[in-house]
C-alpha cells in the first residue's frame, strides 16, 4: 500500500505519482547531500559577513524560483507550491476569526500580511512584492497574533464554520508553467531547492527564520485537536501530524538541522489536510 489513510487523497494521488519520478529517483539523493555541504560552508560566511539584509536577497531568490516556475518545474509542483501560498494564510485567517484579531481591509496588500492578497498571476508579481520571505513571514504574525483564551470562548463558532476558498484568488501562473516549462523538476526537488535557495542567497537572520518558520503548525494542530475533540477518526489522524524530533518540536531549533524534505511531508501535507477536514465544517455533506 503506498497510500497513507491520514492523507487527503489529493496528495496521496501525487506523492504516488512522485515516487515515479526520474528526478525523485536520481537527483533527489544528489541534492539532499548537497544541502548538507551547503549549509556547511554557507552559515559560518553569513555568520560572518551576511548578517543583515543587505537588499538583494529578496530579489535573487524570487527571481530563482521564478525561473524553475517557467522553464523546470512539473504541474504538479507547481500546483501544489501555489496551492500552499494560497491555503496556509487562509487557514490563518480562519483561526483568527473568532478573536479581536479578525480583520477585513479595504485594500490587500500583496503577499504581505495573513489578510494580503495572495494571487499569483505572473512572475513579475512574485519578484516584485517578495512573496517567498513574505510567506515565511506569516507563520510568526499568526503565533503573534493568536489568542488562545479568545479562540476557546468562541469553539462553538469554530466547529460550524470552515475557512474561505482558495478559489478567490488568481493561479494564471500556472498556464506560463504548462506552456513553458520541461516538467523536470517533481515536488520534492522543487521544494528541496527552494531551501537551497534561500539558504544560498538570504541573509542569516532570513534563513533563520525561514528554516524554524514551523511554529504556526503547532498552532494549528492544537486548534484542530480542540474543533474536532468529538471526531475519533478526525483525532486518530492528527497524531500522524505530531511534531517531529526536527524544527518543529522546540521554539527555537538549529538551522544546521533542519530537513527540507519536512517542509513537503509535513508542512504542506498538513495544511492540505487541515484545510480539507475544515471546509467540511462550512460545506457539509
Amino acid at each position: 500500500m503506498k497510500r497513507f489513510p491520514y492523507i487527503t487523497p489529493y496528495v496521496n494521488e501525487l506523492f504516488e505519482r512522485e515516487l515515479e519520478r526520474p528526478d525523485y529517483i536520481f537527483l533527489r539523493p544528489i541534492l539532499v547531500v548537497l544541502y548538507f555541504f551547503v549549509r556547511l560552508v554557507v552559515f559560518p560566511l553569513k555568520f560572518l559577513i551576511h548578517r543583515r539584509a543587505l537588499g538583494f536577497e529578496t530579489y535573487c531568490i524570487d527571481a530563482i524560483l521564478c525561473f524553475g516556475i517557467k522553464y523546470l518545474a512539473s504541474a504538479d509542483a507547481i500546483k501544489l507550491i501555489i496551492r500552499h501560498v494560497q491555503i496556509e494564510p487562509l487557514l490563518y485567517r480562519y483561526l483568527l476569526a473568532g478573536t479581536d484579531q479578525a480583520e477585513t481591509p479595504v485594500e490587500r496588500k500583496q503577499f504581505h500580511g495573513i489578510y494580503g492578497d495572495f494571487s499569483v498571476n505572473t512572475s513579475k508579481d512574485v519578484i516584485t512584492h517578495g512573496l517567498t520571505i513574505a510567506h515565511d513571514d506569516l507563520s510568526y504574525e499568526m503565533t503573534e497574533r493568536f489568542d488562545k483564551d479568545q479562540f476557546l470562548e468562541n469553539l462553538s463558532w469554530y466547529k460550524t464554520h470552515g475557512p474561505e476558498d482558495h478559489e478567490q484568488f488568481g493561479k494564471d501562473i500556472l498556464a506560463l508553467n504548462e506552456k513553458h516549462s520541461l516538467q523536470w523538476l517533481g515536488c520534492t526537488n522543487v521544494v528541496i531547492l527552494i531551501v537551497i535557495t534561500i539558504t544560498i542567497f538570504g541573509d542569516l537572520r532570513s534563513i533563520v527564520r525561514a528554516l524554524n518558520s514551523f511554529g504556526s503548525d503547532s498552532v494549528l494542530l492544537w486548534s484542530l485537536k480542540n474543533i474536532f475533540a468529538d471526531k475519533p477518526q478526525i483525532m486518530i489522524d492528527l497524531d500522524f501530524y505530531l511534531q517531529t524530533s526536527h524544527n518543529r518540536s522546540h521554539y527555537n531549533s538549529s538551522p544546521f538541522f533542519s530537513d527540507p524534505s519536512q517542509y513537503l511531508y509535513y508542512h504542506i501535507a498538513f495544511d492540505e489536510y487541515a484545510y480539507a477536514r475544515l471546509r467540511e465544517l462550512g460545506n457539509p455533506a
